[in-house]
């Protein structure tokens, strides 16, 4: 009969969930979790007792030998011994070194990335930079041609002429448009458009590239602004890497004796030098 009675299949008694409004507060609580959180909060409570009756019923002349061995810091808080085991001077040397080994190859690194870095700023933004193959608009190459003749002398200062105004005329298209002059190509439509629709036509297209040109101005001011926080975030880590290997050297050099210091009483000493 039992056997009958646990083949039929029972309805799943499902636990009673958080109400909506109470979400803020996390799963609802039942009654195993208040069990458990009261047995931890009663032996707290114990624990505390026993010492407060410790420290009320406590024997100021009270001593024992520990106390001789013992240490507190200005707190009054005992100092005890981790276990942990002194290295010996060679071994700190050693890890020294290290240590001054993996800073360098880390300043090795944020070098190269700087540098990269202000590369890619300078192309960006239009810096002094040199162009491969070529001269920039304000160089002037120190490239000599010998004609023959005249007529060839004059041929040849003529095409010389003719690119540097193409190139220029080419430098002048990639500068960008201003909103003023972009002001005045509208109100010059006005005079140019006598038919109405053409000219509301003409208007909104020159508005609208007014706009994208705006837009990918201030893109590109981001993407500077952005490359300069970066830059300079680079140049601040490369100047800390290079005061800590200073301070690392220093630091070997004066557990190796080769330079002075202060010792911990406060008194400064220099290594005595042969003289010459």
């Amino acid at each position: 009969m039992s056997s009958m009675r646990n083949a039929v299949q029972r309805r799943n008694h499902k636990e009673r969930a958080q109400p909506a409004n109470r979400e803020k507060w996390g799963i609802l609580e039942k009654h195993k979790d208040y069990s458990l959180r009261a047995k931890d909060y009663n032996e707290k409570k114990k624990r505390l007792k026993i010492l407060r009756n410790k420290a009320a019923e406590r024997n100021p002349d009270e001593f024992s030998y520990g106390m001789l061995s013992s240490k507190t810091d200005k707190h009054g808080r005992k100092i005890q011994d981790r276990g942990n085991v002194s290295l010996s001077q060679d071994a700190v040397k050693l890890l020294k070194t290290q240590d001054a080994g993996y800073i360098r190859t880390v300043i090795q690194q944020t070098r190269r990335t700087r540098e990269r870095m202000e590369q890619e700023y300078l192309l960006v933004t239009g810096g002094k930079v040199k162009v491969l193959g070529g001269n920039t608009g304000s160089e002037t190459g120190n490239h000599v041609i010998f004609a023959d003749d005249l007529e060839e002398q004059q041929s040849l200062g003529a095409a010389h002429n003719k690119r540097r105004t193409s190139s220029s005329g080419k430098e002048d298209v990639e500068q960008p448009i201003r909103d003023d002059s972009l002001e005045d190509g509208l109100g010059s439509l006005d005079k140019t458009h006598a038919d109405p629709r053409k000219l509301i036509l003409r208007r909104a297209q020159a508005r609208n590239e007014m706009k994208q040109q705006r837009a990918v101005r201030n893109l590109r001011k981001r993407g500077n602004e952005t490359r300069q926080s970066k830059l300079n975030a680079l140049k601040t880590r490369e100047k800390e890497l290079l005061a800590t290997e200073q301070q690392l050297d220093h630091q070997r050099a004066r557990m190796n004796g080769s330079v002075g210091g202060v010792n911990k009483a406060g008194v400064k000493w220099k290594v005595r030098e042969r003289k010459r």
